[in-house]
C-alpha cells in the first residue's frame, strides 16, 4: 500500500483515541515470525504455494534420530528413545524391523547387498539386519556411536564418543581404531569421490579428512563447536553444517539437544584445545594426535534430564560452510536463531533443515535462502533424496515426510500475534499479493484479551476480500491476529492493519516541593557582589588655596537580609500513548476545604510563586495532567495528584532569655525558645563571637515548639562577655538573642 492510501485508510478511523496506527508486515522477517503451513516465504518477503508436503509416516516416537536409503527404494529410519528401527517401502508401507535394546538409534548404513546397520547408544553397539534378523556385528567399546559411513570398497566406517574415535570395520567383529581426533565426539562421517574419509567432530567443531590409518589432514576449524553434518559434492567440493551457538550447548542425542524434544540425550563437553604433531607428506600435512595424556578429557554424556547450558541470543549459532576443492572455505549462510541439522545437495540447489519449527529451505545459484516449506514440529533433523521426493525426518514428533515435485493446492500462513498495548477499535486490513486466473486468496482476523490465542478469543471473521481495504468485523480487543489462505498460485507480499487504540488516561506520578531564590533576587545578589567596594570624588575650585575636607559623619553599615525566595512545585508526570499533556495547579491550607487554582493550561512540569504569598501553615498542591492536547474533547483522560502536607514557616522562634545569675563558680542563664509554626530543630549559643555550641533543653529532646534551656558558663575570664543565643526551627528560620555578662 502506499503511503497517500495508507493516509486515507487511517484517517477513515473514527476520532477515538489520541492516535490511529497501522500493523505493517512487509519482508522476509516480518513472516517468518508466522506459522505457515503448505507455503514457502522467498527472501524477498514473498509468500507462495510449497511443494507438496505429505506424511509419510509417523513413528509414535519423540524423534527419528537416522535416516538411510535402500537399494530397492525402501527407507529405514531410527528413532529414540525407545530404540525403534522401522522400514517404510515404495508404496508407503511401513513395519517395525527391530527394537534395539539401547534407547537411541544414533545412525544407520545400508551395504550395497541391501543388508542394514544400525548404530545404537549408550552402550555402543553396531547391528547388522538381515532378513528380519538382527545380530551384533561390532562393538566398538565407545559409549556412543554417532555415525555411520560406507566406504566403495565395502569398509565401514563408525564416528564414536566419547573418545573422539573413528573406527574402520572389516567384517563382523573385526574393527580397529583408524584415527584418533583428540575431539570428545566424531560426530559426522563421509567418504568423498576419491574415497577418502571426511570426519566432523565436536567440541572445536574441526572437519578432517582421513587419506589411511592416522593420517589426516585439517580441512577447516570452525568458529562453532560441532560439525553436524558433512556431504561431498562429485566435483571435490565439500558442504558442512555446524551449530552449536558462542555461549553454550544443547546436546541433541550427543550433538545438539532440542528445546522440543523431550527427554533427549544431552551431551556435557569440555571445550578443549587439540595438540597435534604434524609432519608434511606429498598430500598435504599429516596430522598425529599426541600420546593418550595430552588429549582433553572428555566429559561424559547424561541420558534425558541433564540440565542445557543457557543459550545467549544474538550470537551466531549455526552456518553452512563450502569449502572448495583448493581448500578454500565460504560461509554461505549463518543464522543466530536456528540450529542446522542437514543438508543435501541436489544438483545446483543446496537443501538444509533446521529447528525453526522444522523448516526446509533451498537455496540456488544465488545463494539467497528461501523458505521451502516448514513442517511446524520441532526440529527437521534428516534429508534424504528419494525417487518421489527429498524426505525429511523430524523431531518431536518423530515423523518422516516427503517433499513432492509439484506445488500444494492451498495453503495457509497466521501471523504472529499483534498487541496495541490497549483495548482498540480496528479499521481497514489491506494487502498487496497477486492472484491470477485459478487463485484466490482471502484474509480472516481474529482479536482477544490474552497474549495466546486460546478459547477465549474471538473466532476466525468471515473472509476479507478486498484488497484495497476490508473493514474488519472482529471484536474490539488488546490483540489481534490475521491469516491468510490461498489457493492456487496465489502470492502475499503486504498486509497492513489498521487500528485506534483505546485512549489511556495519563499518570501523575510524583510532586515535589522545594525553596529556591527567586530569579531577580538571585541576579541583585550576583551585581551587588560585584560592584567595588570603595569610592572616591574630586572637587576642583578657582582658588589656590587648598578647600577644606568635608565632614561626611560616620554612617552605619546595615548588614542586608537574603534575597526573596520563591517555592518551586515540580511534577513528574506521563502518558501511555504518548500524547502532549496539559496541567492545572491547585492549593487549599491544612484547614481550608477549596482548592484554589493558582495556574492552568501548563505545558511545563514546573511552576514558582512567592513564597511570602502564602501565610505560615501546612498546604497542599494538586496536579491534574489532561491529554486534551492530543484528543477530542470527548474522549481526553485525565489523572491528578495530591501532594503530602508541605510546611510553610517565615516566622523565626522567639528567644527569651533571662538575666544571668551567678552559682557559685559559673554563670547561669535560663533561656525560653518559641516557635509558633513548627517545632524546633536546633539550638546554641557563642561566646564572644566564637563558635556555635549545641545546647541540649531541660527535657532532653527537642522536639516541640517551645522548649526550655539551662546555660552554664564555667570559668569565664574577669571582664565583660557576649553571649548570643541562636534557635532554628524545622524551617531553618532561626531567631537570636544576647545577653552580656560582667
Amino acid at each position: 500500500m502506499n503511503r497517500p492510501a495508507l493516509i486515507a485508510l487511517l484517517a477513515a478511523l473514527p476520532a477515538l483515541a489520541s492516535s490511529p496506527s497501522a500493523w505493517e508486515m512487509n519482508n522476509y522477517r516480518d513472516f517468518i515470525a508466522g506459522r505457515l503451513a503448505g507455503l514457502s516465504l522467498t527472501r524477498d518477503g514473498r509468500l507462495t504455494l510449497a511443494p507438496n508436503l505429505e506424511t509419510v509416516f509417523d513413528s509414535g516416537q519423540p524423534i527419528v534420530w537416522s535416516v538411510a536409503s535402500a537399494p530397492d527404494g525402501a527407507v529405514y529410519i531410527g528413532t529414540g528413545h525407545r530404540g525403534r528401527v522401522f522400514r517404510i517401502d515404495k508404496s508407503g508401507q511401513a513395519s517395525l524391523v527391530w527394537t534395539a535394546e539401547q534407547p537411541e538409534v544414533f545412525a544407520l548404513a545400508v551395504d550395497a547387498k541391501g543388508a542394514l546397520y544400525a548404530a545404537t547408544s549408550p552402550g555402543g553397539r553396531i547391528y547388522r539386519i538381515e532378513n528380519g534378523r538382527a545380530s551384533e556385528y561390532f562393538a566398538p567399546g565407545a559409549k556412543y556411536i554417532w555415525s555411520l559411513a560406507f566406504a566403495p570398497d565395502g569398509v565401514l566406517y563408525a564416528g564414536t564418543g566419547d573418545q573422539g574415535r573413528v573406527f574402520r570395520i572389516t567384517e563382523a567383529g573385526k574393527g580397529e581404531v583408524y584415527y584418533e581426533t583428540g575431539q570428545s565426539h566424531v560426530t559426522s562421517l563421509a567418504v568423498d569421490a576419491q574415497g577418502r574419509l571426511l570426519a566432523g567432530t565436536e567440541p572445536n567443531g574441526i572437519i578432517y579428512r582421513i587419506a589411511a590409518k592416522d593420517k589426516a589432514f585439517v580441512l577447516y576449524d570452525a568458529n562453532l563447536p560441532e560439525v553436524r553434518t558433512l556431504v561431498p559434492a562429485p566435483d571435490g567440493t565439500v558442504y558442512a553444517a555446524a551449530l552449536g551457538g558462542s555461549m553454550g550447548q544443547r546436546a541433541l542425542g550427543g550433538v545438539q539437544s532440542q528445546p522440543g524434544v523431550p527427554g533427549s540425550v544431552s551431551v556435557s563437553t569440555t571445550t578443549a584445545t587439540v595438540t597435534v604433531e604434524a609432519s608434511q607428506t606429498q598430500s598435504g600435512i599429516d596430522i598425529k594426535p599426541k600420546p593418550e595424556s595430552a588429549k582433553p578429557q572428555a566429559a561424559q554424556p547424561v541420558v534425558a534430564g541433564a540440565a542445557a547450558p543457557v543459550e545467549a541470543t544474538g550470537v551466531e549459532k549455526a552456518a553452512i560452510y563450502r569449502i572448495n576443492p583448493d581448500n578454500t572455505v565460504e560461509t554461505l549462510w549463518s543464522s543466530k536463531e536456528e540450529n542446522v541439522y542437514d543438508l543435501l545437495v541436489r544438483g545446483d540447489e543446496l537443501v538444509f533443515a533446521t529447528d525453526g519449527q522444522g523448516r526446509i529451505y533451498r537455496m540456488g545459484k544465488d545463494r539467497r535462502a528461501t523458505l521451502l516449506v516448514q513442517t511446524n514440529e520441532g526440529e527437521a533433523v534428516r534429508l534424504a533424496d528419494a525417487a518421489g521426493g527429498i524426505l525429511a525426518a523430524t523431531g518431536d514428533l518423530g515423523k518422516l515426510y516427503r517433499l513432492g515435485p509439484g506445488l500444494g493446492a492451498s495453503g495457509t500462513f497466521e501471523s504472529p500475534v499483534h498487541d496495541s498495548n490497549t483495548v482498540a477499535r480496528w479499521g481497514r486490513l489491506s494487502w498487496r499479493g497477486d492472484t491470477p486466473d485459478g487463485a484466490r486468496l482471502v484474509l480472516r482476523t481474529r482479536t482477544g484479551n490474552s497474549l495466546r490465542p486460546d478459547k477465549t478469543w474471538s473466532d476466525w471473521s468471515e473472509p476479507l476480500t478486498n484488497a484495497d481495504g476490508s473493514a474488519i468485523r472482529s471484536p474490539n480487543a488488546r490483540f489481534v491476529q490475521w491469516k491468510a489462505e490461498f489457493t492456487g498460485p496465489a502470492s502475499l507480499e503486504g498486509v497492513t492493519l489498521a487500528y485506534l487504540p483505546q485512549n489511556t488516561p495519563p499518570v501523575v506520578r510524583s510532586i515535589t516541593v522545594i525553596s529556591q531564590l527567586s530569579s531577580a533576587a538571585a541576579a541583585a545578589r550576583a551585581a551587588s557582589q560585584s560592584q567595588a567596594t570603595a569610592a572616591y570624588t574630586v572637587t576642583v575650585t578657582d582658588t589656590p588655596d587648598a578647600a577644606p575636607p568635608p565632614s561626611a559623619g560616620t554612617p552605619t553599615q546595615p548588614v542586608t537580609r537574603p534575597a526573596a525566595e520563591q517555592l518551586q512545585i515540580t511534577w513528574q508526570a506521563d502518558d501511555p500513548d504518548g500524547d502532549r499533556l496539559a496541567y492545572s495547579l491547585y492549593f487549599r491550607g491544612e484547614d481550608e476545604r477549596e482548592w484554589k487554582l493558582l495556574k492552568s493550561n501548563l505545558s511545563d512540569n514546573t511552576y514558582s510563586i512567592d513564597a511570602d504569598s502564602l501565610a505560615d501553615g501546612r498546604y497542599y498542591f494538586r496536579v491534574v495532567a489532561s491529554d486534551a492536547p492530543a484528543n477530542p474533547p470527548a474522549t481526553a483522560r485525565t489523572a491528578e495528584l495530591v501532594s503530602g502536607p508541605t510546611l510553610i514557616d517565615h516566622t523565626p522562634p522567639v528567644v527569651t532569655v533571662a538575666a544571668p545569675a551567678r552559682s557559685g563558680a559559673h554563670v547561669e542563664i535560663h533561656i525560653d525558645v518559641v516557635d509558633a509554626a513548627s517545632p524546633l530543630r536546633r539550638a546554641d549559643y557563642s561566646l564572644d563571637a566564637g563558635p556555635w555550641v549545641p545546647m541540649e533543653p531541660t527535657e532532653g529532646i527537642l522536639d516541640s515548639p517551645r522548649e526550655q534551656f539551662l546555660l552554664k558558663l564555667d570559668g569565664l575570664a574577669p571582664g565583660e562577655h557576649l553571649v548570643v543565643v541562636r534557635a532554628l526551627d524545622s524551617a531553618n528560620n532561626a531567631g537570636l538573642a544576647k545577653v552580656v555578662v560582667r
